[in-house]
């Protein structure tokens, strides 16, 4: 781990060589931003019959995200006159700050990671919420009652999905004993969680799609509509900072995924010549394909709808699934 290496250097020496990986990480992250978006763009092209992107930076359109990027930052950056200004600017931050946060303790390979600690599930579970914080300050401070109806549904919606989200993993954390995401990859030596707990798998699925508000939970955004929801009033690079931390969070949640049920860095049998990082590579892009998939293959569920069924299907199948686990474990372990 990074941290074992600076146990034996000065404090400020660690500081600035945590600032400087965190700045690095930071480039990395919206390297993956940048060009994930691309690549979801060119992969709902291809189902969906069209070319996608395919004219800024040459055949395949590399740089059109770059392009649609430097676009948002040179848009003028309005404020609505009867919006509450500290709040308005300050709304951005907390909603990106979280989705950054999250990062530090998720384990790529065995060596990667920059903060192991003991309660790194429950880290993540607690500092993602405060997301929630920021959506609802951003409707608020808008002072436009469709920004914060939006705003309200949005968080209404991510309150209702992140309980199954937590449910579904109490399977994974008795199977395992430990809310340490290292122990929770290592624990699945022999065999993957997605195959002891596949209902606990789906769930967390559904809550993840549900909680990153893509299609066909997208309700809070409803790109397709005139009106976006809580973010309306937002131009410029304020609003690239609210599509930032959703695209963070959807990386972020791809390798917790990754973590959880599919091993992490760990290979298949027979396999284990081939790095940790290409396993974790692997794993995640199918589970990001899967996502994808998901946005270009569903309709958008109607509101009542999308709360029926976080109550009334997820919440009850998660709860009946701690029951199997516990008495799984208590008879066979």
């Amino acid at each position: 781990m990074i941290e074992n290496l600076l146990q034996s250097t000065p404090t400020w020496i660690n500081f600035l060589v945590y600032l400087g990986l965190g700045v690095i990480f930071l480039f990395v992250v919206l390297g993956f931003v940048t060009f994930g978006i691309l690549s979801e763009r060119k992969v709902m092209g291809f189902m969906q019959g069209r070319i996608g992107p395919n004219q800024v930076g040459g055949k395949y359109g590399l740089l059109q995200t770059v392009a649609d990027v430097l676009k948002l930052l040179l848009k003028e950056d309005t404020i609505p006159k009867a919006a509450d200004k500290p709040l308005f600017l300050l709304a951005p931050i907390i909603a990106f700050a979280p989705a950054f946060m999250v990062l530090a303790t998720l384990p790529f390979t065995e060596n990667l990671q920059f903060a192991d600690i003991g309660v790194g599930l429950l880290y993540y579970i607690a500092v993602s919420g405060l997301t929630t914080v920021g959506v609802v300050t951003a409707g608020w401070a808008s002072n436009n009652k469709y920004s914060l109806i939006g705003g309200m549904r949005a968080a209404a919606q991510m309150i209702s999905y992140e309980i199954p989200l937590v449910m579904s993993v109490l399977g994974v954390i008795l199977l395992t004993g430990s809310l340490n995401l290292n122990d929770i990859v290592n624990a699945q030596d022999n065999v993957w969680f997605i195959v002891t707990q596949p209902i606990a798998f789906i769930v967390f699925l559904i809550a993840a799609v549900a909680e990153l508000n893509r299609t066909p939970f997208d309700l809070p955004e409803a790109e397709s509509e005139l009106v976006a929801g809580y973010h309306t009033e937002f131009s410029g690079f304020r609003w690239a900072f609210f599509m930032l931390s959703e695209y963070v969070y959807f990386f972020a949640m791809c390798s917790l995924i990754t973590v959880l049920f599919l091993g992490g860095w760990k290979p298949i049998v027979f396999l284990d010549f081939i790095p940790g990082a290409v396993w974790f590579s692997l794993k995640f892009s199918a589970v990001l394909y899967l996502l994808i998939w998901f946005r270009v293959t569903f309709p958008r569920l109607r509101a009542d709808q999308l709360m029926e069924f976080g109550w009334k299907v997820l919440l009850p199948v998660s709860l009946a699934n701690i029951v199997i686990t516990a008495l799984v474990k208590s008879l066979f372990y």
